[in-house]
């Protein structure tokens, strides 16, 4: 990456950045070294494994400094962006320590001066809840969709992990990538107003099963009170399975076509999951097609 002259990160931007990402003691965030290798492979096509950035030190901290001091300001841009929202995903669950507004306002103007948003905002701040998706977005992501269908199984159902993440984050769902605890693994998480939804992505040949849903359904209630379950199998679920699985758990369902409907008819997926929420809490179903809401398809 070429150095540019002006609009990259400055010395003197060392002390927010460090602040902002709790790199103080040679850490940054709740990293590990592999989930720190994991977000920049992922987020940012960037293997900050490589010795080249061990220049200045091998922990994650002065790795990520060193890497910020060699970026272009697109490339710091996009990374400080990154952090930002991994910060304030995984703030639900993490606790950082509270950034003071000025801190939080040295930050942003870092932001806006390498080509973000005003310091007054927050960089790629997500959507309200409760809008539907701009036409743009919708056919970007069905045209995705269209995409990982073609791809092979494996490679299919990470790229169907990533994509949903990348809905829900439309929506202003604050999502959360997969995520391992005490060898468990979560296909991630996301915020519906004061709720926080575990997530379970599921791309088969076949409909799935009451197998798969009471293991989903086991992971959800091994947790907090408060927390809610999503499995989303593109395939769909088939009938015994869900009469089996049963009523009352806490668990909602979406297929393929409930994903595809509400790109074409760029629906509020808020709107969705509540009513599916709803739906659930009232008949104790599990899953309830769209088709079958109080959703009218424009």
């Amino acid at each position: 990456m070429a150095k540019q002259a002006i609009d990259r990160i400055h010395r003197w931007d060392i002390p927010t950045i460090d602040r902002v990402f709790d790199m103080e003691r040679g850490y940054v965030l709740n990293f590990t070294n592999h989930s720190f290798a994991a977000f920049f492979r992922e987020e940012l096509r960037v293997n900050i494994d490589d010795p080249c950035w061990s220049v200045q030190g091998g922990s994650k901290a002065k790795r990520l400094r060193y890497y910020l001091s060699q970026a272009d300001q697109k490339t710091a841009r996009e990374t400080l962006i990154a952090l930002w929202n991994y910060r304030k995903a995984t703030s639900i669950t993490q606790d950082y320590p509270e950034l003071k507004d000025d801190v939080r306002a040295a930050f942003l103007k870092i932001i806006e001066r390498l080509g973000g948003k005003h310091e007054a905002q927050d960089p790629q701040a997500a959507p309200k809840q409760g809008t539907s998706i701009d036409p743009a977005s919708a056919s970007a992501l069905c045209d995705r969709l269209l995409e990982i269908a073609k791809m092979k199984p494996q490679a299919r159902g990470y790229a169907f992990e990533k994509f949903l993440k990348e809905v829900f984050d439309t929506f202003g769902l604050l999502a959360r990538r997969s995520f391992r605890l005490d060898g468990e693994q979560i296909d991630g998480s996301f915020q519906l107003g004061d709720d926080t939804y575990l997530l379970e992505a599921k791309w088969t040949s076949v409909k799935i099963d009451a197998s798969v849903l009471r293991i989903f359904n086991a992971k959800v209630e091994e947790k907090a009170s408060w927390s809610r379950g999503l499995i989303v199998s593109y395939s769909g679920f088939t009938d015994d399975g869900l009469k089996a699985f049963g009523r009352g758990k806490s668990v909602v369902c979406m297929d393929g076509l409930d994903l595809y409907l509400i790109l074409s008819h760029k629906l509020d997926l808020a709107a969705v999951l509540t009513a599916k929420a709803r739906r659930a809490a009232e008949t104790g179903e599990p899953f309830v097609s769209i088709r079958n809401l109080d959703i009218p398809l424009t």
